[in-house]
């Protein structure tokens, strides 16, 4: 007779393309996400959670692969293989699909215009990669029912306020600005519009999206007919012909075409009222539209006069289409909103090459960007790029209602800007670990409970030993490993004499790896108290601690 088959043990392994968090950087993100919703409420937004799960059709064709809608994200069917299958269901993959889907349900009992922050996992089935997760956390802020580019303004000046507050100082981030109606007069004036175009409309907005990470002749290839990448896995492009690609190519690559005819004229001599070159011509007939002849820039390298010059190659590429100008006209208005509000283009600046790789965007769209550069896990030097972005999508209500809905909102992803505070050194891995109360008498129990319990009451982060007492010196490898800074022993002797031995674990550390014996005996690390100062002496080395690591602070 055979022998039954043993039931294979599973694999402890994390799936692929998910990770687990532990302790501090779990504590990290609370602190993290803590201080964004600070700012969110602050500017007047209501905290608000939806379900983790959606239906298929409520999310809508918004996915990575407009082909296969499914693709993209985790979905089942209900009762799969019953007699009468129910909804596809699917893992949220951002917190503005569902949104769209909570308005139109419980909009005649929200104000209008209702303003939200959500904070919450979201999941993509995506390729992962190096930083790239199927799982990550994003912290959205979004106002829905405002139809004034208004909206927009204030929604990036709050995300340059979040990235402030959570520790990215100016200088180390700046806020992008582009318009999706822009993009849609481009692709007009390239023949890609109408609902027959809808699949190569996708192709090409996550073709921009990636223009930094593959480089013009990368999006080239998307935009034409495919590419393939380092591992062999092929992309078919959007199949488009030599002039369809060098229309948008033409907007992909604004702010470098900007930037050489800026470094042309730089050298010019611009006399007032006679500037030289067309595009200082266009920008000197921008000003005068607006009634404002008296001023005309001369400095070509001056934040004022880029503005001029990105407005004005814009108006000429989309000349041919109405949207695309109103698209132009929306980021004059934004830019001039942020202006009076104090947020000049050091923090926030109008950038053509921002697009934003969701469909579902119809308006201004922002990216907030770090700046500064980091060493990658190869040792190469790399800019650290993209932790928030958002922007207007006027229709995604609609699909519910009938009827357009106004709406613009960010999305914060707080694990990159979690790994970037770490990259920069103003967030270590570590967090401080509990008091550990040791036992030195199991049939005394009670007692560390009582002093454990003292040691909380009075807001101090403490812990009794549970495991196996009898070995002392495994209590101290466990303080050890948790962290601790300091253990409390109070063995018979102890008891009898009515005081505790306080070790300070972390100043103990610090002798072990460079005193003498001079210096080890002058530096007790371990104190004898009376046991009604327990809490009192240990408040005093968690406060010497405190001072020691903000003195040695970044």
């Amino acid at each position: 007779m055979a022998k039954p088959k043993k039931t294979p043990r599973p694999k402890a392994e994390t799936p692929k393309g998910f990770r687990d968090y532990f302790g501090a950087e779990v504590t990290q993100r609370t602190e993290m996400l803590r201080a964004i919703a600070g700012v969110y409420h602050r500017y007047g937004f209501d905290a608000f959670e939806s379900s983790g799960v959606e239906t298929v059709e409520a999310l809508g064709k918004f996915l990575p692969d407009v082909d296969r809608p499914n693709e993209g994200v985790f979905a089942w069917q209900e009762d799969a293989e019953g007699d009468k299958p129910g909804d596809w269901l699917a893992l949220r993959y951002d917190l503005t699909a569902p949104l769209a889907r909570v308005y139109a349900q419980h909009q005649n009992d929200l104000p209008k215009p209702y303003r939200r922050y959500a904070m919450g996992p979201v999941w993509r089935n995506e390729k992962p990669g190096p930083g790239r997760f199927r799982q990550f956390y994003q912290c959205d802020a979004d106002t829905v029912g405002a139809p004034s580019v208004a909206a927009d303004a204030e929604i990036c000046a709050m995300l340059a306020d979040c990235l402030e507050e959570v520790g990215i100082p100016r200088g180390d981030y700046v806020i992008r600005v582009n318009n999706r109606k822009v993009l849609n007069g481009v692709l007009e004036v390239a023949g890609l519009s109408g609902d027959d175009k809808e699949r190569e409309r996708g192709i090409v907005l996550r073709a921009i999206d990636k223009l930094d990470r593959l480089g013009v002749e990368g999006v080239r290839a998307l935009l034409g007919q495919g590419r393939k990448d380092e591992s062999g896995d092929f992309t078919a492009g959007a199949g488009l012909s030599d002039n369809q690609v060098d229309t948008i190519l033409s907007f992909a690559e604004a702010k470098q075409r900007i930037g050489q005819n800026l470094g042309r004229v730089a050298g010019e001599t611009i006399e007032r009222g006679e500037p030289h070159s067309r595009l200082t011509r266009a920008y000197y007939s921008t000003v005068t539209e607006q009634g404002d002849s008296s001023f005309v820039p001369t400095d070509p390298e001056s934040e004022q006069y880029r503005f001029g010059a990105t407005i004005a190659y814009l108006k000429e590429i989309v000349s041919d289409s109405k949207v695309g100008e109103e698209g132009v006209a929306e980021l004059e208005e934004i830019s001039a909103l942020l202006s009076a509000a104090g947020y000049g283009p050091d923090r926030i600046a109008i950038d053509p090459s921002v697009v934003r790789g969701l469909g579902y965007y119809t308006g201004p769209v922002y990216e907030a960007e770090l700046t500064f550069d980091i060493q990658d896990e190869k040792g190469r030097t790399r800019n650290f790029g993209s932790v928030a972005g958002g922007g207007r999508y006027d229709d995604l209500v609609k699909r519910f209602t009938g009827q357009e809905v106004p709406a613009t909102g960010v999305s914060i992803g707080v694990d990159r800007l979690l790994a970037a505070l770490q990259a920069k050194g103003r967030m270590t891995a570590a967090d401080a670990g509990p008091v550990v109360v040791t036992v030195m008498d199991r049939d005394r129990m009670a007692d560390y409970q009582a002093m454990v319990a003292e040691l909380r009451q009075a807001g101090i982060r403490a812990e009794v030993y549970l495991g196996n007492p009898k070995n002392f010196g495994n209590q101290l490898k466990y303080a050890d490993r948790r962290g601790s800074p300091a253990a409390v022993i109070e063995g018979g002797d102890e008891k009898a004499k009515g005081v505790v031995q306080i070790k300070d674990l972390i100043l103990g550390a610090k002798i072990a790896e460079s005193a003498t014996l001079e210096e080890w005996k002058d530096r007790p690390s371990q104190f004898e108290v009376p046991r009604d100062q327990l809490i009192a002496k240990v408040r005093e080395i968690l406060a010497q601690h405190d001072q020691a690591a903000g003195d040695a602070g970044p």
